[in-house]
């Protein structure tokens, strides 16, 4: 990633913008979407302290502000993705299982590798930039089993100070014994890495019991220890992916009423609780999940890649008891780190049940929908005063396909149901976090431009 040049404390961004004054799922989404067609955002010390339209707040902009407009981009704040795994970049688009076999023949040989910390902190490079690239500027991300791989992916996204959530798996069971650490270890281990990395600047951890099948009952119930050793703390794991893994989990734990059970029993299932996939759970499970405020991570191209089934979203998300629910790309089961092409695949997902996702939908699970999934949406998620300035510059002329369908929609949602069918990282056009732009898709190399457009200042 070329190396761009600090903005000042102080600056602002111009183009079209989009965010969300509501959950479009339990308003109406025509409502829920905000559109402003000509915005102007004013980012102080990495914060957003205004936000409106131009003509009524370009007077009042603080003397010599720089400003970067954005011609025909669409201003977002950055995506949220719920449920990913780093080390499995390296084997994204591995060939021909369903999960089970799928872990064993591809999965546990690559996480292997991130015993060597010099291979670990080299895919936390590339899996960050890619990130950024793709617009996303926070994730809710799966390290190995070794301590050293969450501290490399730590010290990346430090330094880059990107709102990252991270944890060391867990498995103490039914995985290579290169890849098992024991209930104890585990635990002192995990310990080690939260009084290490939670809440360290923008760095949060999660316990993170790979999933049910891998750990022993004492492992999960020590799981839920770590979790109450410090303020703020989340848990991530794995629910209900695919048939044959509800039924292996039944057989393991023979005296629990149901696969979230597992993990509510050992006092696991509560706010900042994330689940993954979710793809064969019932009404009781909703309704658990919306009384308890976990968590589900919907993650449409692995579930499809792996032929695990359809997550049936607007199920989860019933106005009587709505599940917190946010995207996952599920890398390397999933195939894109894009939340676009995520978000294209869940559009078909959705049909093939019966349901349309509306745009604003859409963007809301990849945006605030996420960070009310994780409980961030205080901080990220939309834009507005007070929020952090993490946001991404949308590109719906990114191909000559794009362009030529973008110039006949009529209305912002149809442009960003362009975006959702035709866009992936090239529709990205610059990412900023924290107010620094990070990523610059039209930036020489070499040089680390800026490249942005039209940069003027108010005085």
């Amino acid at each position: 990633m070329p190396s761009l040049p600090p903005a000042p404390a102080r600056h602002a961004l111009r183009g079209r913008a989009i965010t969300f004054g509501a959950n479009p799922f339990l308003d109406d989404p025509a409502r829920a979407l905000v559109h402003e067609p000509d915005a102007l955002i004013l980012i102080e010390d990495g914060h957003i302290t205004r936000f409106g339209a131009f003509d009524a707040l370009h007077d009042t902009l603080p003397p010599d502000t720089p400003v970067t407009t954005w011609h025909d981009g669409i201003i977002s704040a950055g995506f949220v993705d719920t449920h990913v795994h780093y080390p499995q970049l390296p084997m994204i688009a591995a060939y021909g299982e369903q999960l089970l076999e799928w872990l064993e023949r591809y999965t546990f040989p690559t996480e292997a590798r991130f015993a060597d910390a010099d291979y670990a902190a080299g895919v936390a490079r590339r899996f960050l930039r890619e990130l950024l690239r793709a617009g996303t500027t926070s994730a809710a991300v799966y390290c190995t089993v070794h301590p050293q791989s969450v501290d490399a992916f730590f010290t990346e996204s430090a330094r880059l100070n990107t709102r990252m959530i991270a944890g060391k798996v867990l498995m103490d069971r039914n995985a290579p014994a290169n890849l098992r650490d024991t209930p104890q270890g585990g635990y002192d281990a995990s310990l080690a890495l939260i009084e290490r990395w939670h809440q360290h600047g923008r760095q949060l951890y999660a316990v993170t019991p790979r999933f049910a099948a891998t750990s022993t009952e004492e492992q999960l119930d020590l799981a839920g220890s770590l979790l109450r050793q410090r303020e703020g703390l989340f848990m991530q794991t794995h629910l209900s992916e695919n048939l044959a893994e509800v039924e292996w989990i039944s057989h393991l734990f023979p005296r629990r009423t149901s696969y979230l059970d597992v993990y509510a029993h050992a006092g696991l299932v509560g706010p900042r609780s994330v689940l993954g996939h979710g793809v064969h759970v019932d009404e009781d499970t909703f309704h658990t999940c919306h009384a308890a405020g976990c968590a589900l991570a919907h993650c449409p191209t692995s579930n499809l890649f792996l032929g695990s089934g359809a997550f049936r979203l607007f199920d989860a998300l019933d106005p009587r008891r709505p599940v917190r629910v946010g995207l996952g790309t599920d890398v390397g089961a999933g195939t894109s780190l894009s939340q676009l092409q995520t978000l294209n695949e869940a559009y078909k997902v959705a049909q093939s049940t019966g349901r349309r996702l509306h745009p604003a939908q859409a963007f809301w699970l990849a945006t605030a929908g996420g960070a009310h999934a994780l409980y961030l949406d205080d901080r990220i998620g939309t834009i507005a005063p007070g929020m952090e300035a993490d946001l991404c510059v949308l590109d719906p002329h990114a191909t000559p396909l794009m362009a030529q369908r973008a110039e006949q929609c009529e209305t912002i949602e149809d442009l960003l149901f362009v975006l959702m069918m035709l866009g992936d990282d090239r529709s990205v056009r610059a990412t900023y976090v924290a107010g620094q732009l990070v990523h610059d898709r039209d930036a020489p190399e070499a040089a680390g431009a800026r490249g942005a457009g039209h940069i003027t200042s108010f005085t």
